[in-house]
């Protein structure tokens, strides 16, 4: 029994591993479709369509899962047509949260995600009411580091990087978000493994909240980035 239990907690795992590799793949899929679509297949001219694609590449996605994804958004492939929208709202003790959405049906969407705020004593709230305190920047995070920290940290400022954070696997590095490319160009050249590289919402300051309230707020972005049509999802919450 004891073996067959440490399988069961085996094959539980690797579902979980799996379920949570086919969203982040699903995500992925989206932001290239609609890519293609706005900007055309063309990575070289596409230059959100190009970080769309490296950063498949970087989550190990099947090349042609890749191409039939941008076919689809040029319209050489039948496919889902997708919109992209922005919503924003607060969450407990008024934290200022935005969501990026890539949906095939608004309605849906946004029902859905006003019952998951609701629920959590959060709410929707007007356009353009949570927007102004974020800046819009590019994000690069990296991984897999086996330099030396200084030398990490002075190829960071080399790069060109505005500001980054260390984490537990890597550097988080943010950028002005037009020079996102040259900078990971810059970066892979110098044989850094790039896990992704996306524009990001920063906000201009952070709301401090109780360690008991962190708990909850940090379940509703949870709740939020795990709904099928959110790309991304941010708030000014600072964890400490």
């Amino acid at each position: 029994m004891a073996g067959h239990s440490k399988w069961a907690n085996i094959k539980h795992r690797k579902g979980a591993q799996d379920a949570k590799k086919g969203k982040v793949f699903t995500k992925i899929i989206k932001e290239i479709t609609v890519a293609a679509r706005l900007n055309g297949g063309d990575q070289e001219s596409n230059p959100r369509l190009r970080r769309a694609v490296l950063n498949a590449r970087s989550n190990n996605m099947p090349q042609s899962n890749i191409i039939r994804a941008i076919k689809k958004g040029t319209g050489e492939l039948e496919g889902i047509n997708y919109e992209e929208y922005v919503y924003e709202g607060y969450g407990p003790c008024g934290v200022a949260i935005i969501i990026e959405v890539i949906t095939d049906n608004k309605n849906r969407t946004v029902s859905e995600l006003r019952y998951i705020l609701n629920k959590n004593n959060g709410s929707l709230s007007e356009p353009g009411s949570v927007l102004w305190m974020f800046e819009k920047k590019g994000e690069i995070i990296i991984e897999n580091i086996d330099n030396d920290e200084n030398q990490i940290i002075s190829d960071i400022i080399d790069s060109g990087a505005d500001d980054f954070k260390k984490t537990d696997s890597g550097y988080i590095i943010l950028t002005n978000q037009n020079n996102l490319s040259t900078i990971r160009s810059h970066l892979q050249k110098l044989n850094y493994s790039i896990r992704s590289s996306s524009i990001t919402m920063v906000p201009k300051s952070k709301q401090t909240i109780s360690i008991e309230d962190q708990t909850s707020i940090i379940q509703l972005l949870e709740l939020i980035n795990n709904h099928e049509d959110v790309n991304q999802v941010f708030s000014n919450i600072l964890i400490e």
